[in-house]
């Protein structure tokens, strides 16, 4: 694992979404100069951490709606793809056009000079602060970290429903999944509450004992088959669960950290307009219902969720790409504090 230090601060904002207006925003025709530099360009190479099914069709879905661009698809994690466009760019090769990555991926690359400034007309609906200001940056879809319960194991009622109930003494030993790799959460919590807070609450959280492994996924499904009562996981991936029937349900401790995964265009991009015809397609409205498809969380104002739970209602804190200053010593803390090295 590479860690990488951050020089850039940002203000974290935290809101609360009670209800979404009515809109009449539609999609307008991409720009007629955009599509004759694009159709010129005829291809894009797309980099992205989204799994590569989901890829793979979006993919597919942009292609059949502008034929005359060929898109090549390289799908892989954050951490080695950013890995794979350092070499590059240090060996002089600036293959790719768009990246979709891990929120983290991005101040690297801006401080590298990595990223071109696109502010997209499709950023009209998208929540100004999921959008990069200087427009390196705009979210694609988010995740919430939130608290999971086997419902078979747990009633509604004795859920924990603040950070603070969550310390109780009855949920120690091995009664909360926790992931070995929650850094994010970390970060954002540092940010609503003030570093003292933060790392005090976990070290309480660490005192309960929780059961410590890596990913979501998995960890869900052990919650499921009822290794554990409690889990701390993206609150996408335990609602595809709950949607089909499973013993497992979530709520926000409120403010969730919330985090976003944004797609940027490389500003050496060897195809710029297609650069720009494809970051405007998957943000726009068709894009978002897509991305929505996927069970993933889209962003824009005029696309709800499925269900609107997952980013609808609650108060969260907005996990900012460009606010790692120092993702080092957070990544320090967590693994001391859990006992992890």
């Amino acid at each position: 694992m590479i860690l990488w230090a951050w020089s850039r601060t940002v203000s974290l904002l935290i809101f609360s979404i009670l209800a979404i207006p009515s809109v009449s925003w539609s999609q307008g025709k991409p720009d007629p100069k955009l599509i004759e530099g694009a159709k010129k360009e005829g291809q894009i190479v797309y980099y992205t951490t989204m799994t590569l099914d989901q890829s793979k069709q979006t993919v597919d879905r942009f292609e059949k709606k502008y034929p005359f661009i060929k898109v090549t698809l390289f799908r892989t994690g954050g951490g080695p793809l950013l890995n794979k466009i350092f070499t590059e760019s240090r060996g002089g090769r600036h293959d790719w056009d768009v990246v979709v990555g891990r929120g983290e991926m991005a101040l690297p690359m801006m401080q590298r000079k990595l990223l071109a400034s696109y502010p997209s007309p499709e950023s009209k609906m998208i929540d100004e602060q999921l959008v990069d200001k200087e427009g390196f940056w705009t979210a694609y879809y988010v995740n919430s970290y939130v608290l999971g319960w086997n419902t078979k194991l747990v009633k509604r009622e004795d859920v924990p429903k603040t950070y603070d109930a969550l310390l109780n003494p009855k949920w120690k030993g091995g009664q909360i999944s926790l992931d070995t790799e929650a850094y994010g959460m970390v970060e954002g919590l540092k940010r609503a509450w003030g570093q003292e807070k933060a790392i005090a609450y976990l070290k309480k959280l660490a005192a309960l004992d929780p059961v410590l492994k890596r990913g979501n996924t998995e960890r869900v499904q052990l919650v499921v088959a009822g290794e554990y009562p409690l889990i701390i996981a993206y609150n996408q991936t335990i609602q595809r669960l709950t949607s089909r029937g499973a013993p497992i349900d979530w709520l926000p401790l409120e403010p969730a950290v919330t985090q976003v995964n944004p797609v940027m265009i490389g500003s050496k991009a060897p195809h710029p307009n297609a650069a720009r015809l494809f970051y405007d397609y998957i943000l726009s409205k068709e894009g978002q219902e897509e991305l929505r498809s996927y069970q993933r969380i889209p962003v824009r104002k005029d696309v709800e969720p499925d269900p609107p739970r997952l980013f609808r209602g609650f108060k969260y804190v907005i996990e900012n790409p460009e606010d790692y200053k120092d993702f080092d010593s957070t990544v320090k803390q967590y693994l001391e504090i859990f006992k992890l090295r």
